[in-house]
């Protein structure tokens, strides 16, 4: 027992030596020496920045056009995609039939209006002799019926000759609209079904819309956008298109889809490009950046002064004692190289941009030229903060 007791007796004193020599040798070094930084002042400047959606070129007039008559294709009237004015002729099915029964039906209409004629000179001569009392009142009533149904007679020629003039109408395809036509989907001689054979698509360019779809909590932000409408200089919707260039024309929403889709929790928004020099077409991939609304003035500074740390976002203040502090921030969007902090720092802080490495929190620091903070920078210490 008095063994063990004289082995602690003898280790802790070592213990107390080796800890005294410690202490020797830290007040013989002195403080830690301090680390040479870089600072920038934090500052307050135009920010403007855009939130960016994946975007669909769509003509807003767009018809596929069909026959509304059976017939085997006679006439081809235009070139393939170019711009057709509304009215011009496109396509003609043959007509022979058709203006045959519309001949037949005009004849129809004319032998019932005869009908019509000759009755009522019947119904005439009867009624005079009526009153003379030298025919029978029979007779008189069929006069009037058979008046009255021949002049039925001629409604029901008249609808025919409608028809048969709607069907010769309809075997002349026409442009509904001004659009530029694609290619034809038959050729001279194909046989057409009603409703069912799709001749061709023509689409309406000037304008155009963009299809994108936006989350329902971003919803009231774009009716906000919609009531606001836009002007020839607005530069709240930008358009860039699949080669990368900006497109120079201002944009409007011009539609919001009526109901948010199941599932998927997206609303879909229409917005609306004048279209002149014909650059959009339909179908075409584009990004659309829709400008965001806390754009403003705002606290930037250079985005190399950000350390991250489990998560969370910092930068190294310089205070009034030659230190630096960590101030936990939030971060705006990126603009290059330098970023908006919404929450943090205030303008004039002066931020650590370089030789944050070996810096802690609290750490000595010294102003340095850049090339002596990055001569200085090497691996951090434990604790230390890691960009």
């Amino acid at each position: 027992m008095n063994k063990t007791l004289l082995a602690l007796s003898c280790a802790a004193g070592l213990f107390a030596v080796a800890s005294c020599g410690k202490k020797e040798d830290e007040k013989a070094a002195g403080p830690p020496p301090a680390t040479p930084v870089t600072l920038v002042a934090a500052q307050t400047s135009d920010a403007v920045y855009y939130d960016e959606y994946p975007a669909t070129a769509v003509a807003i007039n767009n018809v596929e056009l069909r026959s509304q008559v059976a017939g085997f294709i006679t006439q081809i009237f235009f070139k393939e995609g170019e711009v057709v004015t509304k009215g011009k002729p496109l396509y003609e099915i043959d007509r022979r039939k058709y203006q045959a029964a519309y001949q037949q039906a005009l004849a129809g209409l004319r032998s019932t209006q005869a009908t019509v004629q000759n009755a009522q000179i019947n119904l005439n001569r009867y009624e005079r002799l009526l009153e003379q009392d030298a025919v029978a009142r029979q007779i008189v009533d069929n006069a009037r019926t058979n008046y009255a149904t021949a002049q039925a007679q001629v409604g029901v020629a008249q609808a025919n000759v409608a028809a048969a003039r709607t069907d010769l109408d309809y075997s002349l395809i026409k442009a509904p609209f001004t659009g530029r036509i694609g290619i034809s989907q038959v050729r001279l001689g194909s046989q057409v079904s009603p409703g069912s054979t799709l001749l061709n698509t023509i689409s309406g360019e000037d304008p155009m819309g963009v299809d994108f779809v936006v989350t329902e909590s971003d919803l009231n932000r774009f009716n906000d956008l919609q009531r606001q409408g836009t002007t020839s200089n607005d530069s709240t919707f930008r358009l860039v298109l699949p080669d990368g260039t900006r497109y120079n024309q201002p944009g409007k929403i011009l539609a919001i889809d009526r109901g948010v889709t199941q599932g998927t929790g997206t609303v879909q928004i229409r917005v609306q490009f004048a279209n002149p020099k014909r650059q959009l077409k339909d179908g075409m991939s584009a990004v659309l950046s829709v400008l965001n609304r806390q754009s403003g003035r705002r606290i930037v500074i250079p985005y190399k002064a950000v350390v991250e740390q489990m998560g969370e976002n910092f930068v190294f203040v310089a205070g009034d004692s030659s230190k630096a502090y960590q101030r936990k921030v939030q971060l705006g969007p990126r603009l290059r190289d330098q970023i908006v902090i919404m929450e943090g720092i205030k303008p004039g802080d002066q931020v650590v941009t370089e030789g944050l490495q070996r810096l802690r929190d609290g750490g000595q620091i010294q102003t340095g030229t850049p090339a002596q903070a990055q001569g200085g920078a090497g691996a951090p210490p434990a604790g230390g903060a890691k960009k």
